[in-house]
C-alpha cells in the first residue's frame, strides 16, 4: 500500500504546479485528499472503538433492572451475559468475506448502523425475544467492526501499528469503563427509567457512522487503498483465498491466547464486584473497584502495544501480564477486603493482554488479506473458546458455596495463557508458516 501511495506522489510532484493546484481539491489521489481521508479514518477508528462495549457494559450496570421489568428469569439472564461472545464468534468470522466484497470501510459503516439500530430498539421493542433478538443486532454489529479494526490500521498505517492499535485500544477501554461507570447514575438523571439509560447510548453509536458514510463516499479509496495503484515491479499480489490460516501454528496460538485472556476479562466484568460484595465490601465501593479495573486499560491500552511493536517478541509483556493476574487472583483468595484497591489494580493491568493480542494480530501478518484472515481466526476462535469461563465460574461458586473453587480455576487458566502468548508471541508471520 505504501508502495503505491509513494509512487502516486513521485507522479503529482512531476506535474505542473497550475495543474496540481487545479485539482488538488477534487482528485482522490493527491495529497491534500489523502491527508483529509486519513484524518477521517483516525476519527472513525476512535468513534467506532468508543461503541465496541458500551452495549454489554450499559446492561451490565442496570441487568437487574431489566430483568425485574421485563421478568426474565435467572437462566435467561445468565444466556444473555453468554451472548456477546457467541455473536462475536458467528458473526466475527463473516468480517473477511464482506470486507473483500464491500470494502473494510463499508461493513464498518454498516457495523456502526447496525450497533445504533440495536440499541434503538432493545428498550422499547418488547418482551425478553425481542430484546435478545435486538441486542444481536447491535453484537453483530460490533463483531465484524471487532475483526476489521486491526485490518484497516494495518492499510492505513502500517508504519504505525502500535500507536494506532493503542489509540484504538484506549478508546475501546475508556468507552467500556465510561458505560459502567455512568450509566446508573445517568439513568437516575433520566427519570430512574432502564429504557432511557440503555437507549441513550444508540446516540453515540449514531456519531460513529457519520465518519464512515464520508469514508465510503470517497470514490472507493478508503475501502480499498491498496488497490488505487498497480503493484509495484516485481511485488506479489497476495490473494484473500491463498492463504491457509489453519496451518500455521501462530495462527492457533493466538486464538488460544484470545479466548484466554477474552475469558478472563468476562469473568471480571461479571464477577469481580460479586466477589468483593461477598467479602464484605460495600456496593458502591465494590462496582467502584471494578470500574478501577477496567479503568487501567486506558492508559495501558496505548503504552502497551507502542512497547510490543518495538520488541523482536512479545514474551516479556506476556509474562508480566500473565504474572500481574496471579498475582490478583492469589490477593482476592488471600485477603479481598484488606487489599481490594491492590487486587483491582493487578486485574486491570492483567487485562491489557486484550490490546497486546489485537497489537500481535497486525504483527503477525504481513498482508491486509492476512490481517483479516487472522484476525477473524483469532477473534471468532477465541470468543468461541471464551464462552464456558463465565458460565463455569457461577456453577463451581454455587456449588461450592464460595471463590476458593472459582479463583482457583481463573487463576490455572492464567498458566496456559502464559504459554500461548509466548508462541504467539515469536517474530514470525502466519504467511511463512502457512506456505512452509
Amino acid at each position: 500500500m505504501m508502495g503505491s501511495m509513494a509512487s502516486e506522489e513521485t507522479r503529482t510532484t512531476m506535474t505542473s504546479p497550475a495543474i496540481r493546484r487545479s485539482t488538488e481539491s477534487t482528485a482522490p489521489g493527491t495529497p491534500a485528499t489523502r491527508a483529509w481521508t486519513t484524518r477521517l479514518v483516525v476519527v472513525g477508528i476512535v468513534l467506532t472503538a468508543l461503541n465496541l462495549r458500551p452495549a454489554i457494559t450499559s446492561l451490565g450496570a442496570l441487568l437487574e433492572e431489566v430483568r425485574d421489568g421485563l421478568g426474565m428469569s435467572g437462566s435467561v439472564a445468565g444466556l444473555l451475559t453468554s451472548v456477546p461472545p457467541l455473536c462475536f464468534a458467528v458473526f466475527g468470522v463473516t468480517a473477511p468475506r464482506l470486507a473483500r466484497r464491500f470494502g473494510p470501510a463499508a461493513v464498518v459503516c454498516a457495523g456502526m448502523v447496525a450497533i445504533t439500530t440495536g440499541l434503538a430498539l432493545r428498550p422499547y421493542i418488547g418482551g425478553t425475544a425481542g430484546f435478545l433478538a435486538a441486542s444481536a443486532l447491535a453484537l453483530m454489529g460490533i463483531a465484524v467492526s471487532n475483526v476489521l479494526m486491526p485490518v484497516i490500521v494495518k492499510r492505513w498505517f502500517p508504519d504505525r501499528v502500535g500507536s494506532m492499535t493503542g489509540l484504538y485500544s484506549m478508546a475501546l477501554a475508556l468507552g467500556t469503563s465510561t458505560a459502567a461507570a455512568v450509566t446508573v447514575p445517568m439513568t437516575g438523571a433520566l427519570g430512574g427509567d432502564w429504557q432511557s439509560g440503555l437507549v441513550v447510548w444508540a446516540g453515540l453509536a449514531a456519531a460513529a457512522v457519520l465518519p464512515w458514510i464520508a469514508l465510503v463516499r470517497t470514490r472507493g479509496a478508503v475501502s480499498r487503498p491498496d488497490d488505487r495503484a498497480p503493484a509495484a515491479s516485481g511485488s506479489t499480489r497476495h490473494e484473500p483465498d491463498g492463504l491457509r490460516i489453519t496451518r500455521s501454528r501462530t495462527a492457533w496460538a493466538l486464538a488460544v491466547f484470545f479466548g484466554l485472556q477474552a475469558t478472563a476479562a468476562y469473568i471480571t466484568m461479571g464477577w469481580m464486584a460479586q466477589i468483593f460484595r461477598d467479602a464484605g465490601v460495600a456496593a458502591g465501593t465494590a462496582g467502584l473497584l471494578l470500574a478501577v479495573t477496567m479503568v487501567m486499560g486506558v492508559p495501558l491500552a496505548f503504552v502497551i502495544p507502542r512497547l510490543a511493536t518495538r520488541l523482536p517478541h512479545q514474551e516479556p509483556i506476556v509474562v508480566a501480564l500473565g504474572v500481574c493476574g496471579l498475582a490478583g487472583y492469589a490477593g482476592l483468595y488471600l485477603a479481598p477486603a484488606a487489599g481490594a484497591w491492590a487486587w483491582a489494580l493487578l486485574l486491570g493491568v492483567s487485562n491489557c493482554a486484550f490490546p497486546l493480542a489485537l497489537t500481535m494480530v497486525g504483527m503477525r501478518a504481513r498482508t491486509g488479506a492476512g490481517v483479516a484472515k487472522l484476525s477473524a481466526f483469532a477473534q471468532s476462535t477465541g470468543y468461541l473458546l471464551s464462552i464456558p469461563g463465565p458460565l463455569l465460574v457461577g456453577v463451581l461458586y454455587q456449588h461450592s458455596g464460595g471463590w476458593g473453587l472459582p479463583l482457583a480455576m481463573m487463576a490455572a487458566l492464567m498458566i496456559p495463557q502464559i504459554g500461548v502468548g509466548i508462541l504467539a508471541g515469536r517474530d514470525r508471520t502466519v504467511e511463512d508458516e502457512a506456505a512452509g
